[in-house]
């Protein structure tokens, strides 16, 4: 049961950064854009680390306060979700 659950939140924050890349991408060529409530979702339910490195390998999202702001709080929960279920679990 745990590996399922680490192996969800490595699947969702792979990702996340890759979506972070691409929005990246067609940011810069004034393309059709990723919305930012999806990327902030995908942080919302496990992707928030991905999120994160996204946001710092791309330099993406850094400026806006509900991302600089949220992506830190949503790892810090999944972090305690994470530490929870390992004690429940084990």
């Amino acid at each position: 049961m745990l590996y399922c659950i680490i192996a969800w939140y490595v699947i969702i924050s792979v990702i996340s950064f890759a979506m972070y890349g691409i929005d990246k991408k067609k940011a810069v060529k004034g393309q059709w854009r990723i919305p930012e409530a999806t990327l902030l979702l995908t942080g919302l339910i496990g992707g928030a680390v991905g999120s994160l490195i996204g946001m710092k390998f791309f330099h993406h999202k850094t400026k806006k306060p509900l991302f600089f702001i949220l992506v830190p709080v949503f790892v810090l929960l999944h972090v305690l979700i994470i530490a929870f279920l390992v004690n429940v679990i084990v």
